[in-house]
Parts: structure tokens; sequence; C-alpha cells
């Protein structure tokens, strides 16, 4: 090789190296998934996360011994159930929380890592373009000064190309060091999901582990009360209406009667009062209750919102059959718990027509309570329940057709309603503190 050859190639090798690129650029990044087959695949990690978890014996052992010190304890049992439904929708927030935080952080790996394939040809085009200089180096000045115009040209191009290069090589320096930040970052955050699900499942179990204690204590007997539970369901696959299925029921089904009648006493005669929030929330806190704490009317603004998710559909809004909303759709997550808004007793509970399983909640004054869209319901018919009781829990998809969002059936959509007689009331003002977040149904289908 001459000696303007080699120092040619020297040059263009030094100034490749002297950039400070990754050896690992030099051999072309395995190709990437396209943006479907990669957001499939962080909704199978998702997926596996949490399919991966399980309780060990010891903790099943443990949690079966809590749960046998209250038997027959009934307001022990209903002060846990309630403590645990509360843990499971905070939970189910986090849980929520984390895992559109992994999404998002799987997206962004997914991007860097397309645009460092595509740093990779663009480079690779740059070296093939300095390996043609060094194999046909430019004259040098001292051995041939005649040809000065083209050595100027030559160094005219590298020196455009050097800073772009550089530039570049800057941006995937970059890159990589932030890809192995969202490394840790996932990572991080799988552990933490892990722990959370973990927490979540302790807490599920612990609530149908009680409901079951529950259920023991019981005085009805139980094949009385699954023969009205059948009867109740004939007669709803009759019923055209909500108000004629309550009426029918009342009429027919015994638990239902009894349930109707509690109500109709706690009511009273006399004008309800206005009661400060310091009786109402003392009143509330009583678990040994086995009435309705405070008169409907009075738990406005005390409500428990039924699910966590977000509000894809408001009262007064389109419905999407073209009928305007009498109540709100929720989004939730799948198997998301359901607890009872207020007080009440159970009027329905079972298939209603396109609805799914539904409950119908008698609270008092002339008020009912519609849940729909759930997969089971863990409660019985004529039971009285507990503001903030588990009821039962959603499913892994839209069941029924509740609303038509942009969600589809993706997700399970909880649909709750209030009425006094036959009036359909908005919900929003009767939740305690803050409403339910808003969303367009589209932004909840990650995760």
């Amino acid at each position: 090789m001459s000696p303007p050859k080699r120092r040619a190639r020297c040059l263009a090798l030094a100034l490749f190296l002297s950039l400070g690129i990754p050896a690992l650029l030099v051999t072309p990044l395995m190709a990437q998934t396209s943006s479907h087959q990669a957001a499939a695949q962080a909704e199978r990690e998702l997926a596996e996360i949490q399919a991966a978890i399980s309780l060990s014996s010891e903790k099943r052992e443990e949690l079966a011994r809590e749960i046998a010190e209250m038997e027959g304890d009934r307001t022990r049992q209903n002060a846990e159930l309630i403590a645990a439904a509360q843990r499971v929708k905070l939970t189910e927030i986090e849980v929520g929380i984390m895992e559109e935080n992994l999404t998002g952080l799987l997206g962004d790996e997914r991007e860097i890592r397309a645009r460092l394939e595509s740093a990779d040809t663009n480079i690779a085009s740059l070296l093939a373009a300095l390996q043609r200089i060094s194999k046909n180096p430019p004259p040098a000045l001292i051995i041939n000064p005649s040809d000065a115009l083209n050595s100027a040209r030559t160094a005219s191009l590298l020196a455009e190309i050097l800073p772009q290069l550089r530039s570049r090589a800057d941006a995937v320096i970059a890159d990589l060091n932030r890809l192995s930040e969202l490394k840790q970052q996932v990572l991080e955050e799988k552990n933490q999901l892990t722990a959370r699900l973990s927490t979540l499942l302790e807490e599920q179990l612990r609530i149908a582990t009680l409901i079951e204690a529950r259920k023991r204590g019981v005085v009805i007997v139980s094949a009385e009360l699954e023969a009205q539970e059948r009867e109740a369901e004939a007669l709803a696959a009759e019923a055209t209406s909500l108000n004629q299925l309550t009426a029918t029921l009342k009429e027919r089904i015994s638990a239902v009667t009894e349930a109707a009648a509690a109500a109709e006493t706690a009511d009273g005669a006399s004008p309800v009062p206005q009661l400060p929030r310091e009786t109402i929330e003392l009143a509330l806190a009583n678990t040994e209750r086995t009435s309705p704490a405070i008169p409907f009317t009075s738990a406005k603004g005390y409500m428990v919102i039924p699910a966590a998710g977000v509000v894809v559909m408001d009262f007064g809004e389109n419905d999407g059959f073209g009928s305007i909303a009498q109540g709100v759709s929720i989004v939730t997550r799948a198997q998301a718990q359901v607890v009872a808004p207020v007080d009440g007793w159970v009027m329905y509970k079972g298939p209603y027509l396109n609805y799914g399983q539904i409950i119908i909640i008698n609270p008092g004054q002339g008020h009912t309570i519609l849940l729909a869209g759930l997969e089971t319901a863990t409660v019985e018919l004529g039971q009285f329940v507990l503001m903030g009781e588990p009821v039962g829990t959603m499913g892994s998809r839209t069941i029924g057709q509740t609303v038509t969002t942009s969600a589809g059936v993706s997700r399970p959509t909880l649909y709750i309603e209030i009425r006094n007689q036959d009036v359909p009331l908005d919900p929003a003002p009767w939740w305690a503190g803050a409403t339910p977040p808003t969303q367009t149904a589209s932004q909840t289908q990650s995760g």
C-alpha cells in the first residue's frame, strides 16, 4: 500500500474512532417489531406479571386463622369487609397508575430502539463514504501540489460531514444512555407492580373468605333463598322495565317484601332533620347497624363511588343509542371490586335484559340504586348492605350493552343509576369528595 493511501485510511479510521461511536453500532441492530406487535407485547408482559402472582400457603393459612377468629362476630366481619374493600379500591388505583407508567416506559423503549435502528442505517452510509475516501485518498499537497483544488474540495466535504457525524453520534450515545435508564426503570416498576398485585390478591381473598364466613351465619335457609333467587330471575326475564321488576318482586318474593318493609319502617313518618357532619360520620362508622345509618337524602355528598375507574359516559350525555344517559358509566380494571355506594337492602341481584348481572339496592325514601354490568354478585336477596361493603366484581370486558363508547367492549364498564321513584338523578352531587376522573374512552384502552 502506498504511503498516501495508508495515511488517508488511518485518517478515516482516526476520525471515526475520535467520535466515540460505540462498537456495537458497527454491526446492524436487530430489526424491531412493528408498533402494533410491540404494543401487544406490552400487554402480554402485564398479563404475565398478573399471572405470576400467587399467595404462599402460609399466607393463606394465616388469613384463614384471622377470619376464623371473627366467626359469629358480625360487627367485626362488617368492619373488616369495609376496611378490606377500601384497601382494594386504593390498591386498584395504584396498580392502574403503575400499569400505565409501565406501558409508557415500554413505549419509550420501543421508540428509542427504532431511532437507534434508523441511526445505524445513516451512520453506516457515512462510514461507507469514509471508507471510499480511504481507498481513494486525496492527493497529498507535498507530493502533488498541482492538485490543490481536489484537496480543497475533499477537505471541504470532510468539514461538512464531520459535524453531522459528531451530532448523530452524540444523539446515539444519549439514546443508549436513556435506554439503559429505561431498562432500570422498567425493572423497578415491574417489581413495584408485582408487590401491589400481591397485596391486591391477598385483600381479594380476604374479602371472599369473609363473605363466605358471613353467609354461614345467615338465618334464612339456603335452599329457600336459592328458590327465591331462581323465581326472581324468572320474573326479571319477563319484566319490561326495572320499575315493573321491583314492583313484582315486592309482591312475589318474601325476602324482597321483608326488605321493602324494613326500608319503609326505617324511613319513619317524621320529616328528615338536617344532620351535622359529625353526626353523619359517627353514624356511618357504626358497623353494627342493620338499617341505614342516616336517611338517604342526608347521604348526599357522602356516598361511596362503587368502583375505581374513569367515567366514559356522564349523566345527561348521548348514550350512543339515540337516548340521553340516565346514569354514569365507569370503565374499571379487569375483575375490579364493586361496593355498595350507600346503606340499603338488596331488592334484586342477577341477570336482566342486556345489562349483564345487575344489583338493585333500596336505600329508602322511595329511591333505588342500580349497578349494572357486573360479572358476579356476592350478595343475597333481601340482604342489608353497608356503605362500602363489597357486593360483586366486574369481568374482564364489558358485559351486555350498558353504553356505547369508543372503548368498545375491551374493558369492563360499570353502569350506575340513582332514581327517585321513576325519576333519574345525576349521581355526581351524591359522591363523597371528588367525583371519579373523566377521560375519553380511547384513553382507557391501554393497560
